[in-house]
């Protein structure tokens, strides 16, 4: 059932991205990794330590960041090199910029 409160289905639609994402970066170890990547490419082996988590858990929370098109990887050899992904990110920041400036009146 729609909202009231909601315009249209465009309304709608962002409001579930918006509700996704969030869900994504709400979680600690993600946002950290988001801040670490801030300052250019880093390999697993560098945010797991400083991070102070497990390599497991950082690859885990590294997935979860690049199925949701947050952050790319490429190959260097042995390793496995993250980054913002800029485009995406922009995304992200415009969604959520529209979503507050409409709901926040």
């Amino acid at each position: 059932m729609k909202p009231k409160c909601c315009v249209n289905n465009q309304t709608l639609k962002e409001v579930g991205q918006t509700a996704d994402l969030l869900k994504i970066i709400a979680e600690e170890n993600r946002l950290k990794i988001l801040c670490c990547l801030r300052a250019g490419e880093r390999c697993v082996c560098d945010i797991w330590q400083d991070l102070d988590i497990p390599q497991n858990l950082a690859s885990h929370h590294l997935k979860v960041l690049k199925e949701a098109g947050l952050i790319d990887c490429r190959k260097d050899g042995l390793k496995v090199i993250y980054s913002i992904n800029k485009k995406e990110i922009t995304k992200l920041n415009l969604l959520l910029n529209n979503f507050l400036q409409t709901y926040g009146r």
